[in-house]
């Protein structure tokens, strides 16, 4: 993690002349910008993916009119029908997956006092009026939710709110596409819970609002900015 810290730190004192006491934060967020540009090749192929299954679809539906009595002969069929396709079920997965260990990198530097043995000198950089260690606790704790560091997060929820409204509505028009093709049984039925589950999964957006609520400001940065890249990303490649 010296490593990470060490590389935090000079791209960090690069942007100094451009940001000042906000460089580390705006160093935060060209990493994060870097590790999506990473993962964007997995990203492209998810989206494929997603395409190829939705192609899929119909065929689905008649396998599950088919052996709707048989439970594991559907399974059987199913996962024959995405590997004569090339269809992985599970490429939607990778981005986020291999996403992960930046963002543990990032909430694991801002939460250690020491580095190395050695004071952990990031834990002093800021954004605005807020330091990158502290959490939003901390900033009602110092000065309430509308003294200088609770402004800086209020911003921040204001930013995660309008990209979450985005997200929300761009997941509710996708399943609602989705779920004319999503049936069994005789009669067309619904799969059981599919209501449910339609209208629970679209509020998943709102859930980087907690995220950045309980954070360091560190990894809520790396958070809000790869949520605001998804949700661009996602409209660029599955338009």
């Amino acid at each position: 993690m010296s490593v990470f810290a060490t590389l935090v730190e000079h791209l960090a004192d690069l942007l100094t002349p451009l940001f000042a006491a906000s460089a580390a934060a705006a160093a935060i967020v060209l990493f994060t910008m870097a590790v999506r540009l990473l993962v964007l090749p997995l990203s492209r192929a998810a989206a494929r993916g997603q395409r190829a299954r939705q192609r899929l679809q119909p065929q689905i539906a008649e396998l599950r009119k088919k052996h709707h009595r048989n439970p594991e002969r559907l399974q059987r069929a199913v996962l024959d029908l995405h590997t004569k396709e090339k269809v992985s079920p599970l490429a939607g997965c990778l981005p986020v997956l291999f996403q992960l260990p930046a963002f543990f990198l990032l909430y694991h530097l801002f939460s250690s006092r020491t580095i190395g043995g050695e004071p952990n000198e990031l834990l002093g950089h800021q954004l605005g009026a807020a330091p990158l260690g502290d959490r939003w606790l901390d900033a009602l704790a110092a000065d309430g939710p509308f003294g200088a560091a609770g402004l800086v997060y209020a911003g921040l929820f204001v930013l995660v709110a309008a990209v979450a409204t985005v997200g929300y509505t761009r997941t509710r028009r996708t399943m609602a596409a989705q779920q004319p093709l999503a049936l069994t049984g005789p009669g067309d039925q619904p799969l059981p819970g599919l209501a449910t589950m339609n209208k629970v999964v679209p509020f998943m957006s709102f859930f980087t609002l907690v995220t950045v609520a309980v954070v360091p400001l560190a990894a809520a940065l790396y958070v809000v900015t790869s949520t605001t890249w998804a949700v661009v990303e996602r409209a660029v490649l599955y338009r």
